[in-house]
């Protein structure tokens, strides 16, 4: 396997009824509605996962879509998976890149990673070209 591989996209959503009807009809996709203690995220399943929720076929990825806030859009970004969330956030900052932070459990922005439960700590960041992407330190081995 390549050294930090991308494991995950993200997207937003103003309607979520919407878009999961959308992305269920247009690619058959398993759309999978969190509740409000996770943001009311909403788990695109691609491809078919084990007991773990991990992808099953290498090279597939799952993605995600969030509720956005306003009327800004995000483009969509991507998820990389690292072995060591702290390395990996001054390692960012080494390389010219600003860390945009996470919510932590009463929603508050922190620049901390956050805890997802079952799958790892998290934290989002902005590359040197303005581009929103997230780290992951997955629960288990990678």
């Amino acid at each position: 396997m390549s050294k930090n591989p991308v494991v995950h996209f993200e997207m937003g959503y103003f309607e979520g009824d919407r878009m999961k009807k959308f992305y269920e009809q247009a690619f058959g996709w398993g759309m999978q509605q969190l509740g409000a203690e996770m943001g009311n995220y909403i788990v695109a399943h691609t491809a078919e996962t084990d007991e773990k929720g991990m992808v099953k076929t290498p090279g597939t990825i799952n993605g995600g879509f969030y509720q956005k806030a306003g009327p800004a859009s995000h483009a969509p970004s991507v998820v990389i998976a690292v072995e060591d969330i702290q390395k990996s956030i001054s390692d960012v900052k080494t390389a010219g890149g600003k860390i945009l932070g996470a919510m932590n459990e009463k929603g508050e922005q922190t620049m901390e990673p956050m805890m997802i439960p079952g799958v790892g700590l998290w934290i989002s960041f902005e590359d040197t070209e303005g581009n929103r992407v997230s780290i992951l330190q997955p629960n288990g081995p990678m």
